[in-house]
């Protein structure tokens, strides 16, 4: 993945479809082994000799603190190593089912919070509940939407790594030129807008937002903050067509097709947001955690960009959004369970956050880190980021969470670019939305 590219690339790796399939009979046979050794829940025998454990990722960009990690696991731990494989995200989930459908899975990978049950439900993954037991390790060190993504069915299967916050990110320049005060905690949907209109000048090629079709950046972001829903408790049905979560869609739709106060999907498509914002094009981009580093890397970014707080819907007052983020997980199928888990542990603990903060690449699941990834580009306000974490909320999942993100994405993007009115589009998605829950019920 290209450095400039990096926030962008890491926006639609959590979002943009992959096609995996269910889990069925032919992964549960290479499984059927692995997974009734898994079904005890915890420690199965200790290992002897040296352990050389492999340990899969998809993020260049985090490798060097994911090597760190591994350095003072191994100092500390010189009967076990560990060899990371970066596979590129393009191929990394086909890699990574071709390879548990084989009897060849790493030992250690790692999985979105909403692809976890995917996983999970098809046995691929080892419980490790006895382990935190015996170990004294609780869910509760973990920020909520995070340690909530881990669990299924009454069991724990994985420690959170990340999780993600977003903030109002801005052109310091722009405002200035235009007059207009930097935005603060006090702002709203009503505030951004009223600041996009005066800060487009088409003429000039500016804009005074970007309303990309990438749902953790836009709508994961607005629909829990007008008070509406992506899928149901119960991950039966879809609440895309709810008023309040259509509200929250239209938000964006409008800054395009009503307002013209973004780039169009043509322009954003040939251009990139994330570049268009470190270039001077856009003023406002609402961006996630892992987009100071990228915008570092671009001198213009780095002198012109700062961060601010959530703007809130005027109406309820809500900074809620929906926190994606990755977990450390087990493969089942793992020969070495014990030299996994006390990787595991170190990865998912106190010192293993520690080093990720430092980096400013994420935000640390493990409670108690913010202070660290906040102060690790000192030249942003990166507490906007870190200040509402507690208003994330658990990323939307289901048993096979891509294939309707997919589709909405793809519907959602007709509305964007003015085919359809957003609230046909939501309706369309939410009937098939629909459909592809029910198929995935027993």
């Amino acid at each position: 993945m290209l450095r400039r590219n990096a926030a962008a690339a890491d926006a639609t790796r959590r979002s943009r479809t992959w096609a995996p399939r269910r889990l069925g009979p032919s992964l549960a046979l290479a499984l059927m082994a692995s997974a009734a050794l898994a079904a005890q829940g915890g420690p199965v025998g200790a290992q002897s000799g040296p352990v050389e454990l492999t340990y899969a990722i998809w993020d260049p960009a985090q490798q060097p603190a994911m090597q760190q990690i591994i350095d003072e696991f191994e100092a500390a731990n010189p009967d076990i190593s560990v060899k990371i494989s970066v596979t590129p995200w393009d191929t990394y989930w086909t890699r990574l089912d071709t390879s548990i459908t084989g009897g060849s899975a790493p030992d250690l990978f790692w999985v979105l919070n909403d692809r976890m049950k995917y996983y999970e439900s098809g046995g691929a993954l080892l419980p490790i509940d006895d382990y935190m037991q015996r170990d004294g390790i609780s869910l509760d060190s973990y920020v909520q939407s995070s340690a909530e993504g881990v669990q299924f069915n009454g069991k724990v299967f994985g420690l959170p790594k990340d999780t993600n916050s977003f903030g109002l990110f801005y052109n310091k320049k722009l405002f200035a030129d235009a007059g207009i005060a930097p935005p603060d905690d006090t702002w709203t949907w009503d505030t951004v807008l009223d600041a996009a209109k005066k800060l487009t000048n088409k003429d000039a090629g500016v804009y005074g937002i970007v309303a990309h079709a990438i749902d953790v950046l836009t709508w994961y972001l607005t629909i829990p903050e007008a008070g509406g829903f992506v899928i149901s408790p119960d991950g039966k049905s879809s609440g895309y067509d709810d008023p309040k979560s259509v509200e929250g869609l239209k938000f964006w739709s409008d800054m395009i097709t009503t307002y013209g106060v973004s780039p169009t999907m043509q322009q954003i498509a040939e251009t990139n947001a994330l570049s268009m914002l470190t270039s001077g094009k856009i003023a406002m981009y609402y961006g996630g955690s892992w987009d100071p580093i990228a915008i570092s890397n671009v001198d213009y970014g780095k002198a012109n960009i700062d961060i601010a707080p959530l703007p809130t819907n005027p109406t309820t007052g809500s900074r809620a959004f929906y926190a994606n983020g990755i977990a450390n997980v087990i493969a089942a199928g793992t020969k070495n369970p014990d030299a996994a888990w006390k990787f595991l542990s170190f990865l998912g603990g106190e010192r293993g956050a520690a080093i990720q903060a430092a980096t400013g690449t994420v935000i640390p699941a493990f409670k108690g880190q913010e202070a660290a990834y906040a102060s690790s580009f000192p030249w942003f306000n990166m507490k906007a980021l870190t200040d509402h974490l507690s208003d994330g909320l658990p990323i939307p999942s289901s048993l096979n969470t891509a294939a309707w993100a997919g589709m909405a994405t793809q519907e959602f993007t007709k509305a964007w670019s003015g085919e359809v009115p957003i609230e046909q589009a939501a309706s369309d998605v939410a009937t098939q939305m629909n459909q592809m829950l029910a198929e995935e019920q027993p």
